[in-house]
């Protein structure tokens, strides 16, 4: 969990989309201890552990489709973004073209055949986050929940030359994408009692101790959906949504 630069094929930036920004910038200050710096004109960089981890934008911004939820979206590093997302779309997925950032680099959106969507970012003037993904505050895990697991898994290990390995024992049958045999995301079935929820990518923080953190965002007005509970082996953790409607997750993970 070093602070590294991210390499082609990892996760590498998060990017939050929240009505009410102020109030949001100040609710996740406080819960995760986040920092901001201006992109001007457009929004705010998120600064995690030392380090930009993401951006923060106006849900009513103009350049936002009328209709979009707030959430968190993410973004995978890869070289070539117009090369993937034509890639998308021979493998039964769909994408928007590819777009430069001024000199910061390109990137495309990416809907997969269940349709979650993912981004891709090609670097150029800007690098994606070397943020330690052990430090408070930090991005540390992303998983895709989907109805279909196989179909997802064939498109994302086509797309990103990622492999998936099931998780022995997992009582979700739940599945990691490595790259390199490095874990790279999580895979996990839609239960059926979660029918309603669309397919999505789903961002986990990491935090110093999960219970004093959902009590921290019930004080803010944040609502929690999932209870803290034990991941074995791996940690701690709880949902939370803030109070402009942002699901994420936070996790203390095992020592």
């Amino acid at each position: 969990m070093a602070s590294e630069p991210r390499k082609p094929g990892e996760f590498c930036w998060i990017n939050i989309l929240s009505p009410q920004p102020e109030a949001a910038k100040a609710f996740f200050s406080s819960l995760l201890g986040w920092e901001y710096g201006d992109i001007p004109g457009m929004g705010w960089f998120i600064q995690a552990g030392g380090s930009p981890v993401g951006g923060l934008f106006d849900l009513e911004g103009p350049n936002t489709p009328p209709g979009t939820p707030a959430g968190i979206g993410v973004m995978v590093l890869v070289e070539d973004a117009d090369a993937i997302a034509q890639r998308a779309k021979d493998l039964g997925g769909d994408s928007r073209p590819a777009f430069d950032v001024g000199p910061q680099g390109r990137m495309a959106e990416i809907i997969a055949p269940d349709g979650a969507k993912i981004d891709v970012w090609q670097a150029k003037g800007m690098a994606s986050t070397s943020a330690d993904r052990a430090l408070p505050g930090v991005p540390n895990w992303i998983e895709t929940m989907t109805p279909d697991a196989e179909r997802a898994a064939r498109f994302y290990t086509d797309l990103f030359g990622w492999t998936v390995e099931k998780v022995p024992n997992s009582a979700v049958d739940y599945s990691i994408f490595k790259l390199d045999g490095v874990p790279a995301a999580g895979l996990m079935p839609r239960p059926a009692d979660l029918e309603k929820v669309p397919p999505h990518w789903a961002v986990y923080m990491t935090v110093a101790d999960a219970d004093a953190t959902v009590k921290k965002a019930l004080e803010l007005g944040g609502t929690v959906f999932v209870q803290p509970r034990d991941i074995p082996n791996y940690g701690r953790f709880a949902g939370v949504m803030s109070p402009q409607g942002v699901h994420f997750y936070i996790i203390k993970h095992a020592m």
